[in-house]
């Protein structure tokens, strides 16, 4: 068996959608770059749904099984929409790493609202890239990537609203919010956001 593959990730092979080649390799390229982090994305949410404690644990571990199942989901569907589009998805977790626009976690466990004030930088930053991602689509005529990532967009959105309700300052676990001073004197947020 040789070692030289068929085709590699910076390839695009053509497409079967009628979509030109130059847009699709770019928005081939953007999916890549939303795979590399969705696959961040979902070991983050699988750490924390591990590692959540207190006297929400029930709610929150649930919650982040939940998300990171739905973040699994997205992560196939913009794999198999990259190959539609005649890309090669990027699949070393390594390779990934490289290419994600969020970074991964430092090991070891934080309290809680750090863990999920970082899942909602994640996110946001998530929003952001999708929506260029949306209008590159729209601008390539690639309606089909664009409902796709309105799609996407759209879990993400809500994600990052409901874990945002988690840290309401009018919580009825004491000692879960931090006020103001604790969270800008972050280390780990700073290090990582």
């Amino acid at each position: 068996m040789g070692t030289d593959p068929l085709h590699t990730v910076d390839e695009n092979e053509g497409n079967p959608v009628g979509l030109d080649d130059d847009g699709a390799q770019a928005i081939a390229t953007d999916l890549d770059a939303h795979l590399a982090t969705y696959g961040v994305l979902y070991h983050q949410y699988h750490k924390h749904h591990w590692l959540v404690v207190g006297p929400q644990f029930r709610d929150l571990h649930l919650h982040l099984e939940e998300y990171y199942n739905e973040v699994h989901k997205d992560f196939d569907e913009l794999a198999e929409r990259l190959t539609v589009l005649g890309g090669i998805p990027t699949c070393s977790p390594s390779e990934q790493e490289k290419l994600a626009y969020i970074q991964h976690e430092p090991e070891g466990q934080y309290r809680v609202r750090q863990m999920l004030e970082l899942d909602i930088l994640c996110e946001k930053r998530v929003c952001q890239k999708l929506r260029d991602s949306i209008r590159l689509s729209l601008e390539h005529g690639d309606f089909g990537t664009k409902s796709m990532l309105e799609a996407i967009l759209f879990r993400a959105e809500n994600r990052a609203h409901h874990l945002e309700h988690f840290l309401e300052s009018d919580t009825m676990e004491v000692g879960l919010t931090a006020s103001e001073d604790e969270v800008s004197e972050d280390p780990v947020l700073e290090e990582i956001g």
